[in-house]
């Protein structure tokens, strides 16, 4: 699972067997975990929270959400270069 980038002291990553999914990040503390939180990415440029398995708190939250918009095309990119797609399937 390719790790993106990190954010103070949380990752954010794909896991590699998820290409048949929307566009879509994980964020975890450290490590990548199974149970990590899961953020959608719309066509729009914003980010949709699908669950927050990862209990991060609603401040650290809201920082990773706005690095995540800021960080965009650089994560539509790499989700096209990992998962060997010309098109990217969004959530909405």
């Amino acid at each position: 699972m390719p790790k993106l980038f990190s954010v103070g002291r949380y990752i954010v990553f794909f896991w590699s067997n998820e290409n048949h999914e929307p566009i879509h990040v994980h964020i975890a503390v450290t490590n990548p975990v199974p149970n990590a939180t899961k953020v959608w990415l719309t066509k729009s440029g914003g980010c949709i929270v699908a669950h927050n398995r990862s209990r991060i708190s609603q401040t650290d939250l809201s920082e990773l959400l706005e690095t995540l918009r800021d960080n965009y095309s650089y994560i539509c990119n790499e989700w096209k270069r990992h998962f060997a797609v010309d098109t990217i399937q969004f959530y909405c």
